[in-house]
C-alpha cells in the first residue's frame, strides 16, 4: 500500500468512534485490507478498546493475511458479542473467504467470547464459506447466539445442509452443557435452498424451538420444502416474523402453512407475497387467520380473486389497514388460465367492481360496494411514453407480453430492446418492491425474447447495455443515457441471475462495473449489489 493510501486509511479511521454500546465501527469506509500493513491501524483501534462488544466491518474488503492479523487483536476481547460483518469480502476469491472466516472464528473461540449476533449477509461465499464457519457455529462461543443473518450468500443446498447440521450439533452440545442454544432470529434469503435445503433447515428449526423471526425469501422452495418448514414452525410458538416471500406455495403449501398458523398467535408480520398462493390458497390462509392473531401488524399474501376473502377476515379482525402492502401479482386460480381481453369481459369486470363480492360468512359481513374503485387500463404504448409505477400497475397482469407485442418486429433489435429495458427500469427504487418485481418480470421477457435471435450474442448484449447506460460511448450521438442508473442496475442485478443470460455477458459486465465511472459512483449501493451477484455467478 502506498503512503498516500495509508494516509487515506488513517484519515478514515480517525472518524471511527465507539458508541455507548461499545461498538467499534468501520462501516462503509471502502478499505482494501490485503495484508498486515493495511490492517494495522484497525488493529490498533481494536487494541485501544478496553471494552468492545461489537465490531462492524461492512463495506470493506478483507483478505486472508489481513484477517489473520485482525484476529490477533479480536482474540483479546472475551466480552465480544456481535460480529457485524456483512459485505466484507467483495472482490475476494471463494477460496480466500473460508480461510479468513476460520481466522476470525478461531479468535472468537480462543477468547472465550459468547456471540449474540453473527451477520455475514451480502458476502457471496457460497457453500465453501459455510465450511469456514462450521467450527465456530458448533463451538461453545455460539451457545449464546440469538441472531444469525446469512442473507444473499449463495449458500445453495449444500451450504444449507452444512448450516443445519452445525446448528443441530451446537444445540446438542449446548444442551449437554446446560446452556441450550436459544436462537431467536434466522435470516437466510436469496440462498437457493430449494426443497432439500429447506427440509434440512426445518430440522434445525424444529429442534431449536425458540425462533421469533424466520426470513427465507427468494430461495426457490416449493410445497415439499414449505410443508417441512410448516411442521417446524409449530415448535416455535414465539414466532413473530415469518417471511417466505417469492417461494412457490401453491395450494398444497398453503394448506400446510394454514394448519400451523392458529398455533402461532404471536405473529406480527407475515409475508407470503409472490408465492403463487392463488385464489384457493388465499382463502385457506384467510380462514386460518380468523381465530385470533390479535398481534398481527403486517400481512402480505394475495391470491388474485381471494383478496376479498382475505380482506373480509382482516376487516372482521379490525386489521383491514394491514392490506395496504398487498399487490395483485399472484395470477388466476389455474396455472393455465388465459386472459380474454374482449369488450364483453371488460364490461363484466367493471360491473363486478362496482357491486363488489358478497361473502356468505355472517361473521365477516363484507357486503355492498367494492372497496377499490375501477382504474382505467393503460396500454403499453402509453406506459412507454411516460413510464410511472401507477401506469405499470394499471397495465394488468399481461404487462410483459403487452410490452413485447408493442415492440413488434423490433423485439429482435437488441439496442431497441435494451433501451426499452432501461426506460422501464428508470421507475425502480429501493423502497418500492412491487414496482421492482413487475419491472423485472417485463425486463426478463424482453431480454429473453431478443436473445432468441441468432444475431444477438452475449458480447453484443453486454456492449449494448454498457453503451445504453452511458458507460461506453456509442455511435448514436443523439442518444441520451439515463441521468441515474440506480433503477437499471437493480433490475440488471436480477437479470444476470436468469438462466438465459449469457455467461460471457456477465464476465464483460463484471469487468466494466469494477472500473470507476461517474454514473456508477452516483449509485454505489446498486452497483455494489450487482457486482456481488456477478461474482456469485
Amino acid at each position: 500500500m502506498s503512503s498516500k493510501d495509508l494516509t487515506s486509511v488513517t484519515e478514515q479511521l480517525a472518524k471511527t468512534k465507539v458508541n455507548e454500546k461499545y461498538e467499534l465501527s468501520f462501516k462503509g469506509k471502502g478499505l482494501k485490507l490485503n495484508n498486515a500493513a493495511d490492517v494495522k491501524d484497525i488493529v490498533d483501534e481494536i487494541e485501544k478498546c478496553k471494552t468492545m462488544t461489537a465490531l462492524r466491518m461492512e463495506g470493506n474488503t478483507l483478505g486472508v493475511e489481513a484477517a489473520e492479523e485482525l484476529s490477533k487483536a479480536l482474540a483479546k476481547h472475551p466480552e465480544f458479542q456481535r460480529a457485524l460483518w456483512s459485505d466484507m469480502f467483495t472482490g475476494r476469491l471463494k477460496t480466500e473467504i473460508p480461510q479468513a472466516l476460520k481466522h476470525l472464528g478461531g479468535a472468537i473461540m480462543s477468547s472465550g467470547a459468547g456471540l449474540v449476533e453473527l451477520d455475514l449477509s451480502d458476502n457471496a461465499f457460497g457453500p465453501l464459506g459455510v465450511e469456514g464457519l462450521v467450527e465456530l457455529l458448533k463451538s461453545s462461543s455460539c451457545y449464546t447466539l440469538q441472531e444469525l443473518r446469512l442473507n444473499n450468500n449463495g449458500l445453495g443446498i449444500g451450504g444449507g445442509k452444512m448450516l443445519s447440521q452445525s446448528l443441530l450439533d451446537c444445540h446438542k452440545t449446548s444442551c449437554q452443557a446446560g446452556k441450550p442454544l436459544a436462537l431467536k432470529v434466522f435470516v437466510c434469503g436469496r440462498n437457493r435452498q430449494e426443497n432439500e435445503g429447506a427440509i434440512a433447515l426445518a430440522q434445525a428449526f424444529k429442534t431449536i424451538g425458540t425462533l421469533e423471526e424466520i426470513s427465507m425469501p427468494q430461495n426457490g422452495i416449493h410445497h415439499p420444502g414449505i410443508t417441512a418448514l410448516a411442521e417446524a414452525l409449530s415448535e416455535n410458538k414465539q414466532l413473530k416474523i415469518l417471511n417466505l416471500n417469492d417461494n412457490t406455495f401453491t395450494k398444497k403449501g398453503s394448506q400446510s402453512i394454514a394448519k400451523v398458523l392458529p398455533n402461532l398467535q404471536n405473529l406480527e408480520v407475515i409475508n407470503f407475497g409472490d408465492c403463487l398462493i392463488k385464489t384457493d390458497g388465499a382463502k385457506i390462509l384467510a380462514k386460518s387467520l380468523k381465530g385470533g392473531h390479535t398481534k398481527l401488524k403486517v400481512s402480505n399474501m394475495l391470491g388474485e380473486n381471494g383478496v376479498e376473502e382475505l380482506r373480509g377476515t382482516m376487516e372482521a379482525m379490525d386489521k383491514v389497514d394491514l392490506l395496504a402492502s398487498l399487490s395483485d401479482d399472484e395470477g388466476s386460480a389455474d396455472e393455465d388460465d388465459v386472459e380474454d381481453d374482449n369488450d364483453e369481459e371488460e364490461e363484466d369486470e367493471a360491473q363486478e367492481d362496482q357491486e363488489g363480492d358478497i361473502i356468505n360468512d355472517p361473521e365477516l359481513q363484507v357486503k355492498g360496494k367494492g372497496i377499490t374503485p375501477k382504474k382505467q387500463a393503460v396500454s403499453a404504448k402509453d406506459f412507454l411514453a411516460f413510464p410511472s409505477p401507477q401506469k405499470l400497475k394499471q397495465m394488468g397482469r399481461q404487462k410483459a407480453d403487452n410490452l413485447a407485442q408493442e415492440l413488434g418486429n423490433e423485439i429482435t433489435d437488441l439496442d431497441k430492446v435494451v433501451q426499452t429495458f432501461l426506460r422501464i427500469s428508470s421507475i425502480v427504487t429501493t423502497d418500492d418492491v412491487d414496482t421492482k418485481e413487475s419491472v423485472c418480470e417485463c425486463a426478463e421477457k424482453l431480454i429473453e425474447e431478443t436473445l432468441k435471435s441468432e444475431h444477438n450474442t452475449g458480447s453484443m448484449l453486454a456492449n449494448s447495455i454498457l453503451v445504453s447506460m452511458g458507460i461506453l460511448k456509442g455511435e448514436d450521438k443523439k442518444y441520451k443515457p439515463p441521468s441515474t442508473l440506480m433503477g437499471p442496475l437493480l433490475v440488471l442485478e436480477h437479470l444476470v441471475k436468469q438462466p438465459f443470460f449469457p455467461k460471457f455477458s456477465r464476465e464483460i459486465l463484471s469487468m466494466f462495473m469494477s472500473k470507476p465511472h461517474p454514473l456508477l459512483e452516483k449509485s454505489k449501493e446498486a452497483r455494489h449489489k450487482l457486482l456481488q451477484t456477478l461474482m456469485a455467478y
